[in-house]
Formats: structure tokens, C-alpha cells, sequence
């Protein structure tokens, strides 16, 4: 009895080790460029913007293909719906970006959904006025 209490465990162990694994390797990016590889340029969680707007890439990078042929990004400011931004990807891609240009200072908290309806990843970015 005990093998199979200790074997249970083992696999838990296992499982959630798998899953752990699997939620962190998607990542959103934010930065002022993606280079040719699919790597950010300049990352950051924080930029200024001049009061005429100002732009900055999102970048998602999976650790496989996406299957999809468009993905959302749902976008938050403050904790406020703000705006849905839709991208078309190719489904070998395993990662992709979008250009996105700000207008108001705020911290901005975006959502990236698959053609499922599942959620890839998400992350926060603070936009500030100079």
C-alpha cells in the first residue's frame, strides 16, 4: 500500500510540475522593437510617452506553435476595459507582435487569447506622460 501512496505522489509531483512549467514558458513583452529572431528590444514595464501619443511593441513568445489563425489582445487601463486589438498569425508561428500606440498615462493590463478562447498569457505595462 505504501508503493502505490508513494507512486501517487511521485505523479502528482510530476503533473504539477508539468503544468508549472507550461504556464510560465508563455511571456508577454513590452518593448520598443522586436528583433529578426523574435526577441524584444528595450523591455520594459515602464514608458513615457509625449502628449501626442506614443508607441511601444507587445511581443508574445510560446513555447510552441499557436494552431490559430488570429489571436485578441485584451486591453485594461486602470482596471478598465479599454479596447480589444485582434492580430492575424499563422498557425506555425510561436511567436508574434503588434505595434500598439498609447494615448492616456495609466497602468494597462493585457490579455492574450487564443482562437479557443484560451488565455496565453498576460502582463502590465505603466504608460506615462512627458
Amino acid at each position: 500500500m505504501e508503493k502505490k501512496k508513494l507512486f501517487a505522489l511521485v505523479l502528482a509531483a510530476f503533473i504539477m510540475l508539468a503544468f508549472a512549467g507550461k504556464a510560465e514558458a508563455q511571456s508577454l513583452y513590452f518593448c520598443e522593437g522586436v528583433d529578426d529572431s523574435g526577441y524584444p528590444i528595450t523591455e520594459s514595464s515602464v514608458f513615457n510617452i509625449s502628449s501626442k501619443g506614443g508607441y511601444l511593441y507587445t511581443l508574445v513568445r510560446l513555447p510552441y506553435s499557436i494552431e490559430c489563425r488570429s489571436v485578441r489582445i485584451e486591453i485594461y487601463r486602470n482596471g478598465n476595459y479599454d479596447n480589444t486589438i485582434y492580430i492575424d498569425t499563422e498557425k506555425s508561428w510561436t511567436w508574434f507582435w503588434k505595434k500598439i500606440t498609447f494615448y492616456k498615462a495609466g497602468t494597462y493590463t493585457m490579455y492574450v487569447y487564443d482562437c479557443f478562447d484560451y488565455k496565453l498569457t498576460s502582463g502590465s505595462v505603466k504608460i506615462q506622460i512627458k
